[in-house]
């Protein structure tokens, strides 16, 4: 695969695929992250003096929706205020397009000069994104002579801003290329997927909500890993499948099944909390009950692991070579719940500069930067769907695989 430093691209129009999914509020960008993330892509194609054309989705439209919510969804997923971030950050001015097709955006193109930048509305304005329409995907392709794909968090999915313009250019013998993002991601994540012996031993940490969503990435790592680590609410799925008392905490019942024949077949290598804090509200309350305990008894909820299970999972961790994790250990948006999540965070930051650990995004990524710990991790990804569904097929993405031979 080309990376964007290889491409000759002066004088070119160059389609750059990027992740501003950014959070608003109005149009207010509470989060730029993600457009700072972008800036090292975009400012390599600017410097080499190419015409560079941005896309990239917002939030959601859901097009079967009644029209008048179609129209609502856009008006709040406008990406007028992300162009505007854009120039500031770029310190110049970025053109924006607040239409995705037709002779507006066209025009746009074609005033495009030498090292100038435009970007385009949000692509979910187009019914056909989400459905890879191969008459969309040919139409935004013919707007560039190059595509560089720079959104890592999209890559798992096979739309027509990321699959349907590559695939067409790459069709017409034009060139397609990862950007220094995407080429980061792939670099770090590779390594989780190819393990060698000196990263032995592997050590993976799971979390979240539900185990159904994360059968494929158990099933893969168990052939991969020395051990799992399984935090957060789907561990007590797993505790129930052993038969313990989990009281009202989340139960995955269309996966007890699994998580007992799971647990069968890793024999011993799937590592569980032994304690857990539960509550009987959600709500800070006044009289809540907030309890350490080994066995939940009804009427209480897990929302994070005891501290007995810290120890336990610490003893783990500093062992390991390599670290892979995706999922807090509980409900750490909330003070009271936090310190499992930052108990991981702490083994992990013990590690630096012994091991090779990877945070695989998402919430996980959320807290990891909320507690000051993304320093101390060797990657901390930009894509928490899109690095999982890495991990489990081997290294495959649709968004990254259309830009091979």
């Amino acid at each position: 695969m080309l990376t964007v430093n290889q491409l000759d691209v002066k004088g070119k129009r160059v389609i750059v695929r990027v992740d501003f999914n950014v959070p608003l509020k109005g149009s207010e960008i509470r989060d730029d992250n993600r457009i700072q993330a972008a800036l090292p892509t975009i400012k390599e194609l600017v410097g080499k003096g190419a015409r560079v054309i941005l896309m990239s989705h917002l939030g959601k439209v859901k097009h079967k929706e009644a029209p008048e919510v179609v129209e609502e969804q856009k008006k709040k997923n406008n990406m007028a205020p992300v162009a505007e971030r854009l120039s500031q950050l770029l310190g110049q001015e970025v053109f924006f397009v607040p239409v995705t097709r037709g002779e507006q955006l066209e025009q746009a193109v074609a005033n495009l000069k030498d090292g100038e930048v435009l970007l385009m509305q949000n692509t979910r304005y187009e019914k056909g994104e989400e459905k890879n329409d191969p008459e969309l995907g040919a139409y935004w392709a013919k707007l560039g002579d190059a595509f560089v794909m720079d959104a890592f968090g999209s890559a798992h999915r096979a739309h027509a801003s990321t699959f349907g313009i590559p695939n067409t250019l790459k069709a017409e013998g034009k060139q397609v290329a990862m950007g220094y993002l995407v080429e980061k991601e792939v670099a770090n994540l590779t390594r989780c997927v190819a393990v060698k012996d000196e990263d032995r031993p592997y050590v993976a940490i799971l979390g979240g909500l539900k185990v159904t969503d994360k059968i494929q990435v158990i099933d893969t790592l168990l052939k991969k890993c020395d051990y799992i680590i399984i935090g957060g609410a789907m561990s007590y799925t797993f505790k129930k499948a052993q038969g313990e008392e989990i009281g009202s905490s989340f139960l995955d019942e269309g996966a007890l099944e699994y998580a007992k024949n799971c647990l069968k077949e890793a024999q011993g290598r799937i590592i569980l909390p032994v304690d857990s804090i539960a509550t009987d509200s959600f709500e800070p309350v006044e009289g809540r009950k907030i309890e350490t305990l080994d066995s939940i008894p009804a009427g209480l909820e897990g929302v994070d692991i005891g501290p007995k299970s810290a120890v336990l999972f610490k003893s783990y961790i500093e062992k390991a070579k390599m670290v892979f994790w995706n999922g807090p250990m509980g409900v750490f948006e909330q003070e009271e719940f936090q310190a499992g999540t930052k108990a991981v965070c702490e083994a992990i930051r013990d590690l630096k500069g012994k091991a090779f650990t990877v945070c695989g995004g998402g919430d996980s990524a959320a807290a990891v930067k909320q507690f000051g710990y993304k320093e101390d991790f060797s990657h901390v990804s930009t894509g928490g769907g899109a690095s999982l569904e890495m991990i489990q097929n081997d290294g495959h993405l649709p968004g990254i695989d259309v830009l091979g031979d």
